[in-house]
């Protein structure tokens, strides 16, 4: 399975090489589709280096170092749970107020109409 997974991968890239160019480098978690020695092969082969995230290194991710801030500022600066349920209350109380009514920027500072439970 993931050596299908890993040439599915290489096509989306090869679409993407073929639009927008080929990159410096390709920066990815560590999931099983770049690990894949033979997507490694064929990134080098193009012409393209890896960049990968450390593992435990989610700073090295903008996306959920963001995320991680929202989280910090938006919650966890102004809460204390006492319990684990009260924590897993108030923080789920949070995540549908984030994926639903909060405005994202991604959406054009629109709120999500779909809820996501």
């Amino acid at each position: 399975m993931p050596v299908r997974i890993s040439w599915r991968s290489a096509d989306v890239l090869s679409d993407l090489f073929i639009l927008q160019g080929i990159p410096a480098y390709i920066r990815s978690d560590n999931g099983p589709e770049f690990l894949a020695k033979a997507v490694q092969e064929w990134i080098a082969v193009v012409g393209a280096k890896t960049a990968y995230i450390e593992r435990g290194s989610p700073w090295e991710n903008g996306y959920i170092e963001s995320f991680n801030a929202r989280l910090r500022d938006e919650l966890l600066d102004g809460e204390i749970c006492y319990t684990l349920p009260e924590a897993q209350i108030v923080i789920e109380s949070w995540r549908r107020h984030y994926n639903t009514i909060r405005p994202h920027a991604s959406l054009r500072y629109k709120r999500n109409r779909q809820p996501s439970y």
